[in-house]
């Protein structure tokens, strides 16, 4: 009699960052995906900065015998860690190790409710929506599909009673924080609130931070959230295993 075959082993991939919150928050956050998963194998890697590397987790898993592993990467939007480096990292993994990379988190409606639960904790309720503008401050991009992305995002947000909601940028793109606040002020919303559209502390967050000096609001970044949490999980499922290796063979 056969048992089941494992499950994929689901390696989690963050960017990394010199400053110490940011790992600490990437690991709070894939504890709170284990403790809503107690099966499910979890692992992180970063890209730098941090150990372990992602290079060397799939090496350590490869040792162990494991076959497959959905790799997920720790990033809001498409852009070129996600196109480009993960895919490179993954390319090098030991052979034998069947690897299939799941989509990046945003969009998602579990991302605006997250975005809503920080903005609740730092001071607003519900029946403040509609007197309130909101600025999405994100890291940036220098690629043309993350900036659209977050411009629909601000839009599909703003639909669902908010004041006013404008996109801005910590680096790479325009506006800055501080500027996307000066105008929600110039359209007359009573307050202004920052809901930092990024994962974990550091230097681009705390820049956004800075930007949002002028503003009666500043939420804190998304980290461990239940509603990230929830989401890499359903990532992870929905990446599945194709049923050839999509990588490493």
């Amino acid at each position: 009699m056969y048992g089941k075959p494992a499950r994929p082993v689901l390696l989690v991939i963050a960017h990394g960052s010199r400053d110490p919150r940011h790992a600490a928050t990437v690991h709070a956050l894939v504890e709170r995906v284990r403790s809503l998963r107690p099966g499910l194998r979890v692992e992180t890697g970063f890209l730098d900065f941090n150990i372990p590397s992602v290079h060397g987790v799939l090496e350590s898993l490869a040792a162990e015998g494991v076959r497959d592993v959905v790799a997920l990467p720790l990033l809001l939007t498409r852009a070129f860690h996600a196109k480009a480096d993960i895919p490179a990292v993954l390319r090098g993994a030991p052979r034998g190790l069947r690897i299939r990379q799941a989509e990046v988190l945003g969009p998602s409606p579990l991302l605006l409710s997250a975005l809503e639960r920080r903005l609740y904790e730092a001071g607003l309720t519900p029946a403040d929506k509609s007197s309130t503008g909101v600025v999405l401050a994100s890291a940036g991009s220098s690629d043309p599909e993350a900036i659209a992305v977050i411009a629909d995002i601000a839009r599909e947000w703003w639909h669902t009673g908010w004041c006013a909601v404008r996109p801005a940028f910590a680096s790479a793109s325009l506006p800055r924080t501080e500027d996307a606040v000066s105008e929600l002020r110039a359209l007359g919303c009573e307050r202004v609130a920052v809901a930092p559209y990024v994962l974990a502390p550091g230097f681009l967050p705390d820049r956004i931070a800075r930007g949002a000096a002028e503003a009666d609001v500043l939420a804190d970044v998304l980290g461990p959230a239940p509603e990230v949490a929830r989401l890499l999980l359903a990532r992870y499922d929905t990446a599945g295993l194709p049923a050839r290796a999509a990588l490493g063979a």
